[in-house]
């Protein structure tokens, strides 16, 4: 993942993420990544391992599969971002971006509403080229996580 992260625009991701760093960070430095089985902030990418060429293929990304990350107006997912790194490639296309805006904050207070929205997101996209999935995501206490899954071409 180490190529993918230097691809990406760090002050551009810190600045979204309200995040500040030295000047001599490395995107790759600001990201975490684990085994969504066990840890809750990790994106999980389910969508075939094989795109057919020229079909739309849906892909679902969500955060707290197996473990429930917290939604709360103090603890929560902030946003997911979907990339597709073409093999051979020198640059990532971003598929989508969602943000997840009401976790339970009203005018009355934290935690005083019934709405809220849960960190699951759909993506739809085709290619001919097998390459590299990435997702992003954003905790707004434990910071900024990552997940990746490789796909390739049915034949």
């Amino acid at each position: 993942m180490q190529r993918f992260r230097r691809l990406l625009l760090l002050p551009a991701l810190l600045l979204a993420a309200g995040l500040a760093a030295p000047a001599h960070a490395d995107v790759g430095e600001i990201y975490q990544e684990d085994d969504w089985a066990t840890e809750k902030h990790v994106p999980v990418i389910e969508c075939p391992d094989a795109f057919v060429p020229g079909e739309m293929t849906d892909i679902i990304v969500s955060v707290g599969k197996e473990i429930n990350h917290p939604n709360t107006t103090e603890h929560h997912i902030r946003w997911t971002r979907l990339y597709f790194m073409p093999e051979g490639s020198p640059f990532a296309y971003e598929i989508g971006s969602v943000e997840f805006g009401a976790h339970g904050e009203s005018t009355a207070g934290p935690n005083t509403s019934t709405i809220y929205t849960d960190h699951v997101a759909m993506f739809r996209m085709r290619t001919g080229v097998p390459g590299t999935l990435y997702a992003t995501s954003f905790c707004n206490i434990h910071g900024l996580w990552e997940s990746m899954k490789e796909i390739t071409i049915a034949e």
